[in-house]
């Protein structure tokens, strides 16, 4: 396994963001860090060869991982636990606790374990979005459905579950991803979520959702934007804030109010809700 790696500014991954997700799958990481203006820019790779493809396309610099690359990547991301509201803590340390024991007095609790998947919830889009997603369904009663697009590890498909969801789905184009978010599951004795393998540019929503998550590089959202109509919320994330108002033009073009915008660093989550004019 090697990791490729490079430091840009958010222009330049803008310009070449599209290509890059094609080369690796939709697999590309993009690091942002308050103290610095430029991102870093991460593609793991089976193969060397794949590696030396990126550094002449794109430039960067590749390092070869260790045999036990996934164990030291869990043992660095140990973590303090990440509260969500007043009803959530997330650790990806310690013991999975059953859906109606609780911890930190009221809070419920999920581990996810650092992984090869996107989604620990320490990443600032996935933090804002669970944060959206706690602070809109306060109050609501159990059964409402759910959709998680882009799951990675299915943080946002399980918190959706200890938040009182009913029908959840978690797709996602990686099948290491879904394995991954199954087996969270499994450790955090949740049922009856769907996780399924598909491409969003194919995927057919069926009936009426209440609430849609989706992490994702703002091309792809525009293109499925249209295929959300069915939601009567939506959660997005993934956009960089030099994209902001290209998304937030398109969000109301599909006739969707938008209700509240997060920035933190150099990313936006945007909460909307569905109208009908």
């Amino acid at each position: 396994m090697y990791l490729w790696r490079k430091f840009a500014d958010p222009h330049w991954l803008s310009a070449h963001q599209s290509i890059l997700l094609a080369h690796s799958d939709g697999k590309l990481v993009v690091i942002a860090r308050p103290e610095r203006k430029r991102l870093q820019l991460e593609i793991a790779c089976r193969s060397l060869n794949t590696a030396r493809k990126l550094i002449e396309e794109f430039g960067g610099r590749a390092e070869k991982w260790p045999r036990d690359w996934l164990k030291r990547f869990a043992d660095l991301h140990k973590s303090k636990p990440l509260k969500i509201g007043n009803r959530l803590l997330i650790s990806n340390i310690g013991r999975p606790l059953a859906s109606r024991k609780r911890l930190d007095k009221d809070r419920l609790s999920l581990l996810i374990p650092a992984s090869a998947a996107f989604g620990t919830g320490e990443h600032t889009t996935t933090a804002m979005s669970l944060r959206f997603l706690e602070h809109l369904t306060r109050g609501w009663k159990n059964g409402w459905s759910f959709t998680d697009l882009g799951t990675g590890s299915g943080i946002l498909a399980l918190a959706a579950k200890r938040f009182g969801a009913g029908r959840v789905i978690g797709i996602d184009i990686d099948p290491k991803a879904i394995s991954i978010a199954k087996a969270n599951a499994r450790l955090n004795k949740i049922d009856r979520v769907h996780f399924r393998l598909a491409d969003l540019r194919d995927w057919k929503p069926k009936g009426t959702t209440a609430v849609t998550v989706a992490n994702l590089y703002s091309e792809l959202l525009i293109e499925v934007l249209p295929k959300l109509e069915s939601s009567n919320w939506l959660i997005l994330s993934g956009v960089l804030r030099e994209q902001e108002r290209k998304i937030l033009r398109v969000l109301r073009r599909n006739r969707n109010e938008i209700v509240n915008v997060k920035r933190r660093g150099k990313w936006i989550a945007v909460l909307t809700k569905r109208t009908n004019h």
